[in-house]
Protein backbone atom coordinates (compact mmCIF):
# COMPACT_ATOMS: atom_id res chain seq x y z
CA UNK A 1 0.00 0.00 0.00
CA UNK A 2 1.17 3.55 -0.75
CA UNK A 3 2.00 6.53 2.14
CA UNK A 4 -1.22 7.84 0.92
CA UNK A 5 -3.29 4.77 0.98
CA UNK A 6 -2.13 4.05 4.56
CA UNK A 7 -2.42 7.38 5.56
CA UNK A 8 -6.35 7.35 4.29
CA UNK A 9 -6.55 4.18 5.85
CA UNK A 10 -5.75 5.58 9.43
CA UNK A 11 -8.26 8.55 8.54
CA UNK A 12 -10.88 6.13 7.81
CA UNK A 13 -10.27 3.96 11.25
CA UNK A 14 -10.22 7.14 13.30
CA UNK A 15 -13.44 8.44 11.52
CA UNK A 16 -15.35 5.63 12.21
CA UNK A 17 -14.28 4.29 15.70
CA UNK A 18 -15.14 7.70 17.79
CA UNK A 19 -18.77 7.89 18.81
CA UNK A 20 -20.70 10.21 17.00
CA UNK A 21 -20.86 12.97 20.05
CA UNK A 22 -16.78 13.09 20.69
CA UNK A 23 -15.50 15.72 20.57
CA UNK A 24 -11.72 15.90 21.36
CA UNK A 25 -9.71 15.71 24.41
CA UNK A 26 -6.10 14.35 24.88
CA UNK A 27 -3.84 13.72 28.35
CA UNK A 28 -1.83 16.12 30.26
CA UNK A 29 1.37 15.70 31.92
CA UNK A 30 1.00 12.00 33.44
CA UNK A 31 -2.15 9.82 32.77
CA UNK A 32 -4.20 10.32 35.78
CA UNK A 33 -7.57 8.44 35.28
CA UNK A 34 -8.12 5.46 37.01
CA UNK A 35 -10.92 3.20 37.83
CA UNK A 36 -13.44 3.49 40.97
CA UNK A 37 -11.61 0.04 42.83
CA UNK A 38 -8.28 2.22 42.52
CA UNK A 39 -9.87 5.02 44.12
CA UNK A 40 -8.76 5.70 47.98
CA UNK A 41 -10.93 9.01 48.49
CA UNK A 42 -14.51 7.98 49.79
CA UNK A 43 -15.39 12.07 48.75
CA UNK A 44 -14.29 11.59 45.28
CA UNK A 45 -16.01 7.62 45.32
CA UNK A 46 -19.53 9.20 46.32
CA UNK A 47 -19.17 11.79 43.74
CA UNK A 48 -18.67 9.63 41.35
CA UNK A 49 -22.02 7.39 41.90
CA UNK A 50 -23.52 10.30 40.51
CA UNK A 51 -22.29 10.78 37.55
CA UNK A 52 -23.78 8.53 34.42
CA UNK A 53 -22.81 7.34 30.88
CA UNK A 54 -24.96 8.41 27.85
CA UNK A 55 -25.49 4.75 26.12
CA UNK A 56 -26.95 3.80 22.61
CA UNK A 57 -30.71 1.80 23.53
CA UNK A 58 -29.05 -0.80 21.37
CA UNK A 59 -26.20 -1.55 22.94
CA UNK A 60 -28.02 -2.59 25.85
CA UNK A 61 -30.36 -5.84 26.59
CA UNK A 62 -32.93 -6.34 29.42
CA UNK A 63 -32.84 -9.51 31.56
CA UNK A 64 -35.32 -9.35 34.60
CA UNK A 65 -33.94 -7.33 36.86
CA UNK A 66 -30.73 -5.98 34.96
CA UNK A 67 -29.65 -4.84 32.10
CA UNK A 68 -25.98 -5.52 30.30
CA UNK A 69 -24.30 -3.13 28.22
CA UNK A 70 -22.27 -4.48 25.34
CA UNK A 71 -18.93 -3.20 24.49
CA UNK A 72 -16.26 -3.46 22.43
CA UNK A 73 -12.48 -2.62 23.57
CA UNK A 74 -10.57 0.17 22.71
CA UNK A 75 -8.11 -2.15 21.04
CA UNK A 76 -10.89 -3.08 19.32
CA UNK A 77 -11.36 0.29 18.04
CA UNK A 78 -7.94 0.61 16.56
CA UNK A 79 -5.95 1.97 19.98
CA UNK A 80 -2.81 0.53 20.43
CA UNK A 81 -2.56 -2.63 22.65
CA UNK A 82 -0.32 -0.89 24.64
CA UNK A 83 -2.10 2.44 25.45
CA UNK A 84 -3.26 2.65 29.13
CA UNK A 85 -7.15 0.75 29.44
CA UNK A 86 -7.12 -0.71 25.61
CA UNK A 87 -8.85 -3.72 27.19
CA UNK A 88 -11.62 -2.02 28.56
CA UNK A 89 -14.89 -1.88 27.36
CA UNK A 90 -16.09 1.22 25.50
CA UNK A 91 -19.59 2.19 24.92
CA UNK A 92 -21.06 5.41 26.29
CA UNK A 93 -21.28 8.40 24.09
CA UNK A 94 -21.10 10.94 26.48
CA UNK A 95 -21.04 11.35 29.88
CA UNK A 96 -23.61 13.59 32.32
CA UNK A 97 -23.99 14.26 36.53
CA UNK A 98 -27.32 14.35 38.35
CA UNK A 99 -27.93 17.64 40.00
CA UNK A 100 -31.43 17.00 41.14
CA UNK A 101 -34.19 14.62 41.80
CA UNK A 102 -34.80 14.20 37.94
CA UNK A 103 -33.08 16.63 36.48
CA UNK A 104 -29.44 15.44 34.57
CA UNK A 105 -26.87 17.72 33.04
CA UNK A 106 -24.82 16.46 30.35
CA UNK A 107 -23.19 18.60 26.96
CA UNK A 108 -25.58 20.70 24.82
CA UNK A 109 -23.82 18.64 21.63
CA UNK A 110 -24.86 15.70 23.05
CA UNK A 111 -28.27 15.81 22.98
CA UNK A 112 -29.55 17.94 20.28
CA UNK A 113 -32.94 16.93 19.99
CA UNK A 114 -35.73 14.64 21.07
CA UNK A 115 -34.39 12.06 19.08
CA UNK A 116 -31.13 12.26 21.15
CA UNK A 117 -32.95 12.09 23.85
CA UNK A 118 -34.88 9.38 23.16
CA UNK A 119 -32.08 7.29 21.39
CA UNK A 120 -29.88 6.43 24.66
CA UNK A 121 -30.71 5.69 28.56
CA UNK A 122 -28.86 7.43 31.07
CA UNK A 123 -26.57 4.39 33.38
CA UNK A 124 -25.55 4.75 36.77
CA UNK A 125 -22.52 2.81 37.81
CA UNK A 126 -21.25 1.99 34.55
CA UNK A 127 -17.60 1.20 35.70
CA UNK A 128 -15.79 -1.20 36.90
CA UNK A 129 -15.85 -2.50 40.88
CA UNK A 130 -13.20 -4.94 40.86
CA UNK A 131 -9.86 -5.29 38.50
CA UNK A 132 -11.95 -7.92 36.58
CA UNK A 133 -12.16 -6.47 33.11
CA UNK A 134 -14.72 -7.70 30.72
CA UNK A 135 -15.96 -6.20 27.54
CA UNK A 136 -19.61 -6.26 28.43
CA UNK A 137 -20.72 -4.89 32.37
CA UNK A 138 -24.14 -5.59 33.67
CA UNK A 139 -25.68 -3.35 35.69
CA UNK A 140 -29.21 -3.49 37.95
CA UNK A 141 -32.62 -2.50 36.11
CA UNK A 142 -33.37 0.64 38.38
CA UNK A 143 -29.69 2.49 37.57
CA UNK A 144 -30.79 2.68 33.94
CA UNK A 145 -33.32 5.81 33.08
CA UNK A 146 -34.67 7.32 30.12
CA UNK A 147 -34.41 10.80 28.85
CA UNK A 148 -38.30 12.13 29.18
CA UNK A 149 -38.12 15.78 28.11
CA UNK A 150 -34.79 17.92 26.98
CA UNK A 151 -35.68 20.93 30.02
CA UNK A 152 -32.99 23.44 28.68
CA UNK A 153 -30.07 22.98 25.68
CA UNK A 154 -27.79 25.38 24.29
CA UNK A 155 -25.21 24.71 21.45
CA UNK A 156 -23.99 27.90 20.29
CA UNK A 157 -20.49 27.87 17.54
CA UNK A 158 -20.17 32.15 18.07
CA UNK A 159 -19.72 32.15 22.00
CA UNK A 160 -18.50 28.43 22.60
CA UNK A 161 -22.15 27.81 25.30
CA UNK A 162 -22.84 24.01 24.92
CA UNK A 163 -24.99 22.41 27.69
CA UNK A 164 -28.10 19.98 27.99
CA UNK A 165 -30.43 20.21 31.08
CA UNK A 166 -32.87 16.98 31.00
CA UNK A 167 -35.25 15.27 33.04
CA UNK A 168 -35.17 11.85 33.50
CA UNK A 169 -38.04 9.03 32.94
CA UNK A 170 -38.41 8.79 37.04
CA UNK A 171 -36.92 10.40 40.22
CA UNK A 172 -32.99 8.83 41.27
CA UNK A 173 -33.88 7.94 44.95
CA UNK A 174 -30.48 6.06 45.56
CA UNK A 175 -27.83 8.81 44.85
CA UNK A 176 -27.65 12.32 45.95
CA UNK A 177 -27.79 15.30 43.20
CA UNK A 178 -24.30 17.28 43.43
CA UNK A 179 -24.08 20.10 44.56
CA UNK A 180 -22.75 23.09 42.10
CA UNK A 181 -22.01 26.63 41.57
CA UNK A 182 -24.64 29.56 41.59
CA UNK A 183 -22.95 32.53 41.46
CA UNK A 184 -19.43 33.87 40.96
CA UNK A 185 -16.05 32.01 39.45
CA UNK A 186 -13.72 29.55 39.93
CA UNK A 187 -10.35 30.54 41.26
CA UNK A 188 -7.48 31.48 38.43
CA UNK A 189 -5.15 28.31 39.47
CA UNK A 190 -7.77 26.06 41.17
CA UNK A 191 -7.50 22.71 41.48
CA UNK A 192 -10.26 20.37 39.85
CA UNK A 193 -11.06 16.95 38.97
CA UNK A 194 -13.31 15.12 36.56
CA UNK A 195 -15.12 12.09 36.68
CA UNK A 196 -16.86 11.10 33.17
CA UNK A 197 -16.47 8.10 30.26
CA UNK A 198 -13.33 9.16 28.21
CA UNK A 199 -13.69 7.39 24.82
CA UNK A 200 -17.04 5.83 26.19
CA UNK A 201 -15.16 4.31 28.76
CA UNK A 202 -16.51 2.81 32.07
CA UNK A 203 -16.22 5.60 34.67
CA UNK A 204 -12.45 7.22 35.33
CA UNK A 205 -11.83 10.04 37.85
CA UNK A 206 -9.04 12.07 37.03
CA UNK A 207 -7.42 14.30 39.25
CA UNK A 208 -4.33 16.49 38.92
CA UNK A 209 -5.46 19.36 36.82
CA UNK A 210 -6.15 22.85 37.60
CA UNK A 211 -7.53 26.31 35.59
CA UNK A 212 -5.04 26.97 33.36
CA UNK A 213 -7.44 29.92 31.58
CA UNK A 214 -10.24 31.59 33.25
CA UNK A 215 -10.91 35.08 31.08
CA UNK A 216 -14.11 33.70 29.93
CA UNK A 217 -17.85 33.88 30.96
CA UNK A 218 -18.78 31.16 29.14
CA UNK A 219 -16.40 28.61 29.99
CA UNK A 220 -13.00 28.24 31.39
CA UNK A 221 -9.49 26.03 30.43
CA UNK A 222 -7.79 23.17 32.23
CA UNK A 223 -5.32 20.71 31.67
CA UNK A 224 -8.07 17.76 32.69
CA UNK A 225 -7.33 14.16 31.10
CA UNK A 226 -10.17 13.80 29.30
CA UNK A 227 -11.07 12.15 25.77
CA UNK A 228 -14.22 12.22 23.67
CA UNK A 229 -16.69 10.60 25.71
CA UNK A 230 -15.75 12.37 28.44
CA UNK A 231 -18.15 15.36 27.15
CA UNK A 232 -21.28 16.35 29.43
CA UNK A 233 -18.72 15.30 32.52
CA UNK A 234 -18.95 17.26 35.75
CA UNK A 235 -15.82 18.55 36.52
CA UNK A 236 -15.53 19.20 40.21
CA UNK A 237 -13.54 21.79 42.92
CA UNK A 238 -10.72 19.79 44.16
CA UNK A 239 -11.22 21.34 47.57
CA UNK A 240 -14.86 21.49 48.40
CA UNK A 241 -16.44 18.86 45.29
CA UNK A 242 -18.72 21.54 44.24
CA UNK A 243 -19.72 21.29 40.27
CA UNK A 244 -18.09 24.39 38.64
CA UNK A 245 -18.43 22.92 35.24
CA UNK A 246 -19.10 20.47 32.33
CA UNK A 247 -16.46 19.15 30.49
CA UNK A 248 -17.25 20.17 26.48
CA UNK A 249 -14.46 20.23 24.14
CA UNK A 250 -10.46 20.21 24.03
CA UNK A 251 -7.59 19.07 22.26
CA UNK A 252 -7.33 16.04 20.02
CA UNK A 253 -7.20 13.10 22.21
CA UNK A 254 -5.33 10.27 19.92
CA UNK A 255 -2.37 10.36 17.37
CA UNK A 256 -1.22 7.59 14.88
CA UNK A 257 1.78 5.99 15.56
CA UNK A 258 3.42 4.98 12.55
CA UNK A 259 5.84 2.38 13.84
CA UNK A 260 2.93 0.43 15.45
CA UNK A 261 0.04 0.55 13.33
CA UNK A 262 -2.41 1.86 15.68
CA UNK A 263 -3.47 5.48 17.57
CA UNK A 264 -2.30 6.37 21.14
CA UNK A 265 -3.16 8.81 23.44
CA UNK A 266 -1.88 12.13 22.66
CA UNK A 267 0.75 13.67 25.13
CA UNK A 268 0.93 17.19 26.30
CA UNK A 269 3.15 19.23 28.92
CA UNK A 270 0.52 20.53 31.62
CA UNK A 271 1.15 23.93 30.27
CA UNK A 272 0.95 23.00 26.60
CA UNK A 273 -1.92 22.63 23.96
CA UNK A 274 -4.85 24.15 24.00
CA UNK A 275 -6.27 22.87 27.29
CA UNK A 276 -9.80 21.87 27.91
CA UNK A 277 -12.40 23.89 27.44
CA UNK A 278 -15.36 23.67 30.12
CA UNK A 279 -18.80 25.36 30.04
CA UNK A 280 -19.31 27.41 33.36
CA UNK A 281 -22.55 25.92 35.65
CA UNK A 282 -23.81 28.92 36.45
CA UNK A 283 -24.64 29.64 32.80
CA UNK A 284 -27.80 26.67 32.99
CA UNK A 285 -29.89 29.41 33.96
CA UNK A 286 -32.90 26.95 34.15
CA UNK A 287 -31.11 25.18 36.99
CA UNK A 288 -29.79 27.81 38.60
CA UNK A 289 -33.48 29.36 38.88
CA UNK A 290 -34.77 26.00 40.27
CA UNK A 291 -31.21 26.52 43.02
CA UNK A 292 -32.74 30.19 43.89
Amino acid sequence: MTKLGMISLALLVLTFSAPVQAINKVIYGSDDRRDPYQESNPHLLNLARSTAAMIPNPKMTTQDNSVTIQGSTLEDRGICSSAKFANHATAANCSGFLVGDDLLVTAGHCVRSQADCSGSKWVFGYAYETAEITKDITVDKDAVYGCKEIVQQELNGTNKMDFALIRLDRKVTDREPLKFRTEGKIENGQKIVVIGHPTGLPTKIADNAWVRNNSGDVYFSANLDTFGGNSGSAVFNADTGVVEGILVRGEQDYVYDWSKGCRVPKQCTNEGCRGEDVTRITNVTELMSLAN
